[in-house]
């Protein structure tokens, strides 16, 4: 689990196949992997992935054929930058929201305007994820937690802080980028409690009376 607020930039420093996975050495001298054991998880601009071999400055990860069919991982090259936080512990603040690093798609970035200090960046969802995208909520881009500004339809936008462009790799998005999504875990457990099948009936009003969550009538 991660807050997506990013810790530290990375830089890729090889890609080596293996099979149809891949594994990624990954420079990251600003990161304090002091507190990293073989087998952690480290979010790498969005799939949370597990570190196979660590030292000063750098961590090597594996990257599954699924991972790199369904995520950006998949078109990365040397000398690529990337966005890095280490798994959440439980005493941590959560300055973001919560976030697996699980990505649920690939969005698209339509335009980049400057607005004051500020940039505003229009993106494109895949259409199965566009109902999950609500204004003022809360999505993970390439693992960088965000507020959503505006929604219609499968489109959305996003106004960045100069702080956020400095520090993270949304500063080098433009017009055609492609980057990760993952949605607000709540969306996605809300849909599924509200869809009833056999073996899980949904939430209905009286679920939520017989909870003491309605009042009697």
């Amino acid at each position: 689990m991660f807050t997506g607020i990013i810790q530290s930039l990375g830089r890729i420093e090889s890609l080596s196949p293996r099979g149809g996975a891949m594994r990624l050495a990954i420079a990251a001298p600003d990161l304090d992997t002091s507190d990293v054991a073989l087998g952690d998880s480290i979010a790498v601009s969005g799939p949370c992935l597990t570190a196979v071999a660590i030292a000063p400055g750098r961590f090597e990860v594996d990257v599954s054929p699924e991972t790199l069919a369904r995520t950006t991982l998949g078109a990365k090259r040397v000398g690529d930058t990337v966005n890095l936080e280490k798994a959440l512990r439980l005493s941590d603040r959560l300055g973001g929201h919560l976030v697996s690093g699980h990505v649920d798609g690939i969005g698209d970035v339509h335009s980049r305007l400057e607005r004051d200090n500020c940039v505003q960046f229009g993106l494109r969802a895949p259409a199965a994820l566009a109902r999950y995208i609500s204004q003022k909520g809360s999505i993970c881009i390439d693992g960088v937690s965000l507020t959503v500004n505006a929604v219609n339809g499968a489109d959305f936008e996003l106004l960045i802080i100069p702080h956020t462009l400095e520090r993270t790799t949304l500063g080098e998005l433009r017009s055609g980028s492609r980057v990760n999504l993952e949605i607000d875990l709540v969306a996605r457990y809300l849909e599924r409690l509200l869809m009833p099948d056999a073996a899980t009936p949904g939430v209905t009003e009286e679920t939520l009376r017989k909870a003491g969550m309605l009042g009697h009538s």
